[in-house]
């Protein structure tokens, strides 16, 4: 089982412990094993944070921050932690987080989201996953 995370690069810090309880019970009552992460905004950091934290608790589970690009500055990121997917590097930069996201939600099983409005990629996203059948938890 595997989930991924759409969420406002904006959000507030005081979303974190739902943040961390949603993937803690995806691990204890769902068999979630994988997570996908992206490393846009204050979301995908708290997501990683969470996870970098579960893991000590759950060894099982894994995790990569999946990069849209290379980067041109790590911003603390392990690169253990990162993959760039086979044919990323073909994907014009105007277009590199759509299609991250998108192979993010094709392997997703569970997604959970911080959707407060309905415009930007993180609603987008969440819609296209609600369409695509995936199981949605929207901490918002």
């Amino acid at each position: 089982m595997i989930c991924t995370f759409f969420g406002h690069r904006d959000c507030p810090e005081e979303i974190y412990p739902m943040l961390y309880d949603a993937i803690e019970t995806l691990i204890r009552e769902k068999g979630v094993r994988r997570f996908y992460v992206g490393n846009q905004g204050r979301f995908d950091e708290m997501a990683l944070k969470a996870l970098r934290a579960l893991i000590r608790v759950y060894p099982e589970i894994e995790y990569a921050v999946v990069l849209a690009y290379m980067p041109r500055k790590t911003h603390g990121m392990n690169p253990e932690e990162t993959i760039f997917p086979e044919g990323f590097e073909n994907s014009p930069p105007r277009f590199a987080i759509s299609h991250r996201n998108r192979w993010m939600l094709e392997r997703a099983d569970y997604v959970i989201t911080y959707v407060k409005y309905g415009w930007g990629g993180a609603a987008q996203f969440a819609e296209k996953a609600k369409r695509a059948g995936k199981t949605v938890i929207n901490i918002g």
